[in-house]
C-alpha cells in the first residue's frame, strides 16, 4: 500500500529590498502553476516568502519595518490571489511569512508559517520558536541578525496536522539545527515536515564557520528525517540578496535520510518529488519505534561542571555524577 503526496519544493532566488510586493507574488504564482503542472498536491515556499530578508537590517521605526515587511491579516490584499489560484488549481500550499497581530490588547510580531489546503483553507499555523541572533543592534556587525528584535519566541508549539492524507508539521530555518523540533513533531507521529529558511552564508556571531554552512544545512535535516521517520523539505530563499549572499540547497529528504531531489540553482527552481508516506512505516515501526525501543527514563541524571542537567532524571541516582578517581576535571 502506498500513501503518495508529490511536493514541490519551491525555491525562491533572491528578493531585493526595491522589489514590489506584486513582483513577489507574481513569482510565487508562477512557481504555484508550475508546480501544478507537475502535478503536485502541496507547493512549499520558503520562510519569509514574501520580501527581502530584513532580519539583516537595524530599522528602529517600528510603524515602517511593519508596513514594509509584516502581513496583518492572511490572507490579506497583497496575498489573497495566492488562495484564490491555490483553489482554482486544486493544489496546497506552505507559507512562510512576518505576521503582527493584536492579541488581548497586546500587539504581537512572529515568524511564521501557514499550510493551506486545495481548496484554498488555512488548515495550520506554526509560530518559529528557536530565534537566532541577537536582540540589539551590533554596528561593528557588517550583516545584522536582529530575529530577537523583531520577533516574538513562537507560542504555538510544535503541532501536526491532518492533511494532503498524512500526518503533516512545520518548522522555520533554525528551528531545523534542534533536535527537539524533530523529536517533538516525531512523538507525534509526523510524516513530513515542512522547513523554509533564509540563510545567509556570513555568520558574524560565528564567522569561522562560514565555509561549513552547506554541510550543515543539509546535517540536522538529513538527521532528523532519518531519527523520527519522516520526510523533511526543507526549501530556501538563496542568492545575492542586496549584497549577501544566503544558501540554496532546497531539498526533499526521505525517512531514510537520504535527499531524493535537490535544486541546483540559487534561483527561482522547483525540486519535485513523489513521496510515499507509507515509507515511514519501516523506520517507525522498525529501527526507530519509540514505545518499544525509547527509554527517557533511564537516561540517567548528568550533572555538568556547570550544573546544567538532562531533561530526563532518574530519582534513584545521586545529583553529581561519580568521575573515578584517575580522571581529572578542569
Amino acid at each position: 500500500m502506498s500513501r503518495i503526496v508529490k511536493v514541490a519544493a519551491a525555491q525562491l532566488g533572491p528578493i531585493q529590498r526595491a522589489d514590489s510586493r506584486a513582483s513577489v507574488i507574481g513569482r510565487l504564482l508562477a512557481l504555484m502553476r508550475e508546480a501544478k503542472s507537475m502535478g503536485a498536491d502541496v507547493v512549499v515556499y520558503p520562510e519569509l516568502a514574501l520580501s527581502a530578508f530584513f532580519t539583516k537590517w537595524y530599522i528602529p521605526d517600528d510603524a515602517a519595518l511593519e508596513a514594509e515587511f509584516f502581513e496583518r491579516e492572511m490572507p490579506g490584499p497583497d496575498t489573497r490571489v495566492l488562495f484564490e489560484e491555490a483553489a482554482r488549481l486544486g493544489i496546497g500550499f506552505h507559507l512562510g511569512y512576518a505576521e503582527v497581530t493584536v492579541e488581548a490588547g497586546v500587539k504581537r510580531r512572529f515568524n511564521t508559517a501557514i499550510l493551506v489546503d486545495a481548496t484554498g483553507q488555512i488548515v495550520g499555523k506554526y509560530r518559529k520558536i528557536h530565534l537566532p541572533g541577537h536582540p540589539d543592534y551590533r554596528p561593528e556587525y557588517p550583516i545584522q541578525d536582529l530575529e530577537k528584535m523583531y520577533f516574538e519566541i513562537g507560542d504555538l508549539g510544535f503541532p501536526v496536522f491532518d492533511v494532503f492524507g498524512g500526518v503533516m508539521g512545520m518548522c522555520i530555518c533554525n528551528d531545523r539545527r534542534w533536535p527537539e523540533t524533530y523529536r517533538v513533531l516525531g512523538l507525534q507521529g509526523v510524516e513530513m515536515i515542512f522547513c523554509g529558511y533564509n540563510t545567509p552564508i556570513h555568520n558574524p556571531m560565528a564567522a569561522s564557520e562560514d565555509h561549513l554552512q552547506n554541510f550543515q544545512n543539509l546535517l540536522p535535516m538529513q538527521a532528523g528525517a532519518y531519527q523520527n521517520a519522516s520526510w523533511v523539505v526543507g526549501v530556501a530563499k538563496c542568492g545575492v540578496e542586496d549584497g549577501w549572499e544566503m544558501i540554496g540547497q532546497s531539498s526533499i529528504i526521505s525517512p531514510s535520510g537520504e535527499i531524493v531531489a535537490m535544486c541546483s540553482t540559487l534561483e527561482d527552481e522547483i525540486a519535485f518529488a513523489r513521496c510515499d508516506l507509507d515509507r515511514t512505516a519501516v523506520y517507525k515501526h522498525a529501527v526507530f519505534d519509540f514505545a518499544a525501543h525509547r527509554r527517557p527514563e533511564h537516561y540517567g541524571l548528568i550533572t555538568s561542571r556547570k550544573g546544567a542537567i538532562s531533561p530526563f532524571p532518574r530519582t534513584d541516582r545521586p545529583t553529581e555524577r561519580t568521575v573515578p578517581a584517575h580522571h581529572d576535571e578542569e
